[in-house]
């Protein structure tokens, strides 16, 4: 079990005994940093069983087959627009992505993901070592087609629902898990380099012109400041890319799936790290409160007896 650090000065220790010098220094500059498997410690064979029980789980809720070289072995459609994806895209095509969310209720390997000691690290760098705590633990499930994110890219940051002007610490902070190869015609990830800096929503359409794909290797974790503009290319090539994004918070921001107050303290204690789990899940929180919590003065004994 790792005993992570609570004070700054300590944080940069824990980052330095990790090797991850690196990846602080691109996240500084760029705003985000592509950590190979040797550095985060996830090995590949990992990464098959995951994309096994995604591929399974994508199956039972969208009602066909799917596999990494064709990707769903039946043509879809969205019954509704209502959704994340559908509202920051420009188009309204055929379905070529969707989302699996709640991934930490699924299967221990999910929760162990989610504490992976040199992914905490470098997201309490950015957040704060005291403050950082899950926000959502989702899939991303796509193949060829242009449906999704349309000529804008989607650019946003993911921090954008907080009132400005935003400070140098992120106030969200996300990990991206490639269980495919990241390339620009294969649908990669778009972003920015250092548009972190300007502590502001990307303008348009200058930030579209500015984006670069983020093009990496199976088994890496791309990693990024909630101030970062990003969004995604479409994917080009037939097959699928897969990907899990486990989504971290500050403390005071609220979270986007309900973790703290839903979430079963059993399977919290199923995974490699359960007080870390439990910590990052808030469920030592004050805040929200169910029920009052606070100390309610007493009439002393002794003006009773008066």
């Amino acid at each position: 079990m790792t005993d992570f650090p609570r004070s700054p000065t300590k944080m940069l220790d824990e980052l330095k005994a990790l090797g991850l010098e690196e990846y602080v220094l691109q996240l500084e500059i760029d705003g985000l940093a592509v950590v190979p498997v040797e550095a985060h410690g996830v090995p590949l064979e990992a990464f098959d069983e995951l994309e096994k029980l995604l591929l399974d789980r994508a199956a039972t809720l969208v009602g066909c087959k799917f596999s990494v070289d064709r990707g769903p072995h039946l043509p879809l459609e969205f019954q509704s627009e209502v959704g994340t994806l559908a509202s920051i895209s420009e188009d309204r095509g055929e379905p070529s992505q969707f989302l699996i969310q709640q991934l930490s209720s699924l299967d221990r390997r999910f929760r162990d993901l989610a504490v992976n000691p040199a992914a905490v690290a470098l997201i309490r760098h950015m957040i704060g070592p005291k403050a950082t705590r899950f926000s959502s633990h989702n899939s991303f499930i796509k193949w060829q087609g242009d449906y999704g994110y349309g000529s804008s890219l989607g650019l946003h940051a993911d921090q954008m629902a907080m009132p400005m002007p935003w400070g140098r610490a992120a106030l969200t902070a996300n990990t991206n898990w490639c269980l495919s190869d990241y390339t620009l015609e294969g649908g990669a990830l778009a972003y920015v380099p250092g548009s972190h800096r300007s502590v502001s929503p990307p303008s348009f359409p200058g930030a579209t012109q500015k984006a670069v794909p983020v093009e990496a290797p199976r088994g890496s974790m791309i990693i990024f400041h909630g101030a970062t503009w990003h969004g995604a290319f479409p994917r080009k090539i037939p097959g699928m890319r897969i990907s899990i994004a486990n989504y971290y918070r500050h403390m005071m921001v609220t979270s986007q799936e309900d973790i703290q107050g839903k979430f079963d303290r059993e399977l919290a204690n199923d995974c490699c790290n359960p007080e870390l789990f439990r910590e990052l899940a808030g469920f030592s929180d004050r805040f929200p409160y169910g029920e009052a919590s606070e100390l309610i003065p007493n009439v002393k004994e002794v003006a009773r007896q008066a």
